[in-house]
Formats: C-alpha cells, structure tokens, sequence
C-alpha cells in the first residue's frame, strides 16, 4: 500500500497544452499600432489637465495669502466710498489704490450678488454663497483701505466730511466719528418705495438684502406649517398657502418663478396633506410684465406663468395692505380684496434718508428729482462743486436703475480717478487761475457712455428669456442654462462660483432643504 502511494506521490503532473498556429495567434492578439497623433492628444489632454489644477491651485493659493501693502499716505487725497454694493465694488475693484487714499463705509461688510438673491429665498442657493466678505477686496489692493461698518448719517458737502455711526449691535465706547475726504462716491443704493400705501411697511416683506431673503423664508415655512396644523379650516388653509408678489419687474418675475418651482418640485412631495392647493399671484400695475424685455418675451413669460399656474393680475394697483389681506384696485376700476399668508413687494426704489439729506443741502433748481442725486454725464453731483460723485440706484439718470448700469459706472469712475491722478498737477493749475473743478473734469475727460449688454430673466420650470443686443431674443430651457452660465460667470470670485456651482449640483441631487433656523 505504501509502495503504490509513493509511486503516485512520485508520478510527476500531466501538463495539457494547446498550441495554435503562431500566424492565426499574432493576427488576433497582436497590438495595433497607435497613431501618432493620438499619442500627441493625450499629452496634450494630461498637460492641460495638469496646467488647469495649477492655475486653480496658484488662484486659491493667491486668494488667501495677500501681500503687504502701502500704508496710509497723507500727501495724498483722500477718496470716500459710501456703500458696498455694485457700483461701489465695481469702482474698489479697479480703482488704484497707489494714488489715493480710500475710505470705505457701509453698515454691511460684504457683497451681495443681487441677482441670485430670489434663489436663496427657497433655497435653491444658499445666502453665504452670493455674500464675498469685502474685506476679501481691500486686503488686495496696493494701499491700506480704511473699512468702517457703519451707517453715514450725515454728509457735509461744505467741510468735505461724513458723520459714521457704527451700526454693529455691541459697540465700543467711541460709536460716532467725522470723516474727511477730498472726493466722495455716494453708492448706497436705494430703499424699497411704498408709495405712501399704508400697511406695506408694516405687514409686506422686501427683497434686496439678505436678512430680507431670510425674513422671507422664514415666513413662507411659517404659512407651510400653519396651513399643515390639524383642525385649521379650509379658506384658512387656502389663505395661507396663497402667496401674493407685488411688482412685475426682473426681481418679482424671478421670486414667483422660484417659488413656483419650490412648492411643485419639493413641498409637494414632503407636504402630501396640502399639496396641490398651494396658489401664487403676481400683482403689477402697468398691462405687461417685464416692461423692458420685448413684446414676444413677455408673451412667453405669461405664458409659461399660465401654464405653471401662476396668476398674473396685470392694470391692478394696491390701495391698503392688512394683516391677512391686500385692497387692490382691478382692471375693470372696482376695488377687490386677496386674502394672502405671504406678501412680498418688490416694486419701486425711493432715496435713502442720507441721500435724502444730502438732496436738501443743495441748490434746489438744480437737485430736483426725488428718487436720487442728479448728476451730470460725468458721475458728478450737480451743486458739490465738482467733490461728489453719485452711481448706482441712489443717482437720478437717464439709465434703469440695474446691476448692470452701476457696475459700468463704477468700473468708468475708477478710470476717471486714474486720469485725475496724472493730471493733477494740471488739474491744480486750472483751479488756482480761478476755474471750477468740475469744469477741469468735464473738458478733459470723457462723459461715461453705457452700452447695454443684455437682459436676462429666470421665468421658472427651468426657463429663462434673453434679450441681447442686435435684436437677439431668446427662451427655453438651453436660454435657463445661458442665464445659469452668465450668473455663474459675473460671480464675484472662484469662491463664490464654487459654491454657487455646488448649491445648484445639490438641489438637482437632493432637492432644496425645507428646515427652518
């Protein structure tokens, strides 16, 4: 037994093996040859894939780690900028510092990127994603900037000062402070204007800065809860889910347009119990929404709210706001009373309370708008003397007041201080033979000229409409992914594209959040 067992220990393997004919092997398994070209595609592919994450790297890298700067030099005049909003970033942005000292003031210490502001309401984009923290921009320029958070409440255009109150809620024993400068940029935008209708301050929510987006969220969850509260009647139930937008301009066809897509496209499906009984209502008082885009763009605006459901009362004008209920003015001339849970008024701008003052402390003949400073085609103040400058919503011109019109203003009023400081000895010279300095102004530089590049508008279930230069009219979905792509581009940082990118790849993935802070 021991005998066989070794015998079949010892007995070596039996190999099987196939063997092909060599020709038929290599003709079947043989390497094709790469073209050369193909070779010279993926080094091209990987060089710039590698140069990419470079310049991506070098940019994040850059944007945190900024270099020393100037200090304060008081051989130099002084520039004071009032606000942070487009035209007044739009003119920090390229201004250079290195020929003048700058003094920023605004009661906010950020920038808010207006035009994504409906989309945080819903939370289709979250707030911190469209706010660039200002002094991300004064840290990088070529001279210290003076930032103070504060609110000027007063601007004495005859001593060249501006009174500053800081407006912080924990204040230090100094909270009041007078500022000089040679040259002021008033751009403090413009408040919400009610039209003396009463009960709108009281009772309508706004939307143009960013505790406004979150009063509105808020409230609008508010309704959703209440409306969901067990033994709540139905024309309660009714009231509360119905949200009325008053103002038929790019903000409020915006705001309807993202609330139409939240409660369809998420509350629907997380609030079974009052889904489908939600109503939307767009007030405006002149026949059309969307009075500067073109006839068959507004026609597809309306449309497209017709068939999301969204009711347009065109010619209606509000007369009283209550509590619960708004009085309006029909078309057919008869008052009409809407119950609403959530009334949010985005129509009209009306002067600040500083600009306000300021209007008042100059020639009357000549300062005679009541919606903003007048100014002449230079950005100049008319009646400051050529040391005023105004842009943005809080000046009275002949152009929309838009994002778009206040950033070209600033970015022109930079180049101006940049040709101001090589001619001020020039300059200098024209004011000691007698001249006034907004004469210098006006016969060496040239008055700012606005091209317009273009309207775009958000009009929900993921349309937009375009109106470009050239005649150019376009809507639909590929015109939602333009308007996407213009936004994302005119962002203010990477940062801020970023996250803006990520907020809108997080919504289409997992829908918009619903929780309340």
């Amino acid at each position: 037994m021991s005998t066989l067992l070794s015998r079949v220990v010892q007995r070596p393997a039996t190999r099987f093996t196939t063997s092909f004919p060599s020709a038929r092997f290599n003709s079947t398994v043989a390497n094709v040859p790469v073209s050369p070209r193909f070779k010279w595609t993926k080094r091209v592919l990987k060089g710039s894939a590698a140069l990419g994450l470079i310049v991506v790297g070098w940019t994040i890298y850059e944007s945190r780690h900024p270099l020393p700067q100037f200090e304060w030099d008081h051989s130099k005049k002084t520039i004071a900028i009032l606000g942070t909003g487009w035209g007044s970033t739009s003119l920090l942005k390229d201004l250079d510092t290195e020929n003048y000292n700058v003094v920023l003031v605004s009661p906010r210490a950020y920038f808010l990127f207006t035009p994504l502001l409906p989309s945080c309401t819903v939370g289709t984009v979250e707030l911190r994603s469209i706010m660039q923290p200002i002094r991300f921009l004064t840290r990088f320029k070529k001279r210290q900037i003076m930032f103070v958070e504060g609110a000027c409440t007063n601007i004495d255009p005859d001593n060249k000062t501006i009174t500053v109150e800081d407006s912080s809620e924990i204040k230090g024993d100094v909270s009041t402070q007078v500022i000089k400068y040679d040259y002021l940029v008033v751009g403090v935008g413009a408040e919400n204007a009610t039209f003396g209708i009463p009960g709108v301050k009281e009772h309508a929510c706004f939307l143009k800065e960013a505790w406004d987006a979150r009063r509105i969220r808020t409230q609008l969850l508010d309704c959703l809860e209440s409306a969901a509260f067990p033994g709540q009647s139905e024309a309660e139930i009714n009231r509360l889910l119905h949200m009325v937008v008053v103002g038929g301009g790019p903000t409020g066809v915006e705001y309807a347009a993202e609330l139409h897509d939240f409660l369809h496209d998420d509350i629907t499906t997380w609030y079974p119990e009052i889904a489908g009984k939600f109503k939307i209502t767009l007030v405006e008082a002149t026949p059309h929404v969307l009075p500067m885009f073109s006839k068959d763009l507004i026609q597809y605006t309306e449309q497209t709210f017709a068939e999301n459901k969204v009711t347009i009362l065109n010619n209606t004008a509000v007369k009283e706001v209550h509590q619960k209920d708004i009085l309006v003015l029909n078309k057919e001339k008869q008052l009409e009373t809407i119950p609403y849970g959530l009334l949010v008024w985005a129509t009209g701008n009306t002067a600040r309370p500083v600009v306000a003052d300021l209007i008042a402390k100059l020639p009357k003949e000549i300062q005679n708008q009541r919606r903003g400073l007048v100014t002449d085609e230079w950005m100049l103040v008319k009646g400051s003397r050529g040391s005023i400058y105004a842009l943005g919503d809080c000046s009275a011109t002949k152009w929309a007041p838009t994002a778009q019109v206040a950033s070209r203003q600033g970015a022109y009023l930079a180049d101006q201080f940049a040709q101001l400081a090589v001619l001020k000895r020039e300059q200098a010279a024209f004011v000691e033979q007698g001249n006034k300095e907004e004469e210098f102004v006006q016969s060496k530089l040239k008055p700012f000229i606005y091209n317009h590049q273009g309207s775009l508008a958000y009009v929900g279930s993921d349309k937009a409409i375009a109106d470009l230069p050239g005649n150019i009219h376009l809507s639909g979905v590929m015109t939602f992914i333009f308007w996407r792509s213009a936004y994302l581009n005119n962002l203010f940082s990477l940062r801020n594209r970023v996250l803006v990118g990520f907020d809108w790849m997080k919504c289409k993935l997992f829908g918009r959040d619903i929780g309340r802070e």
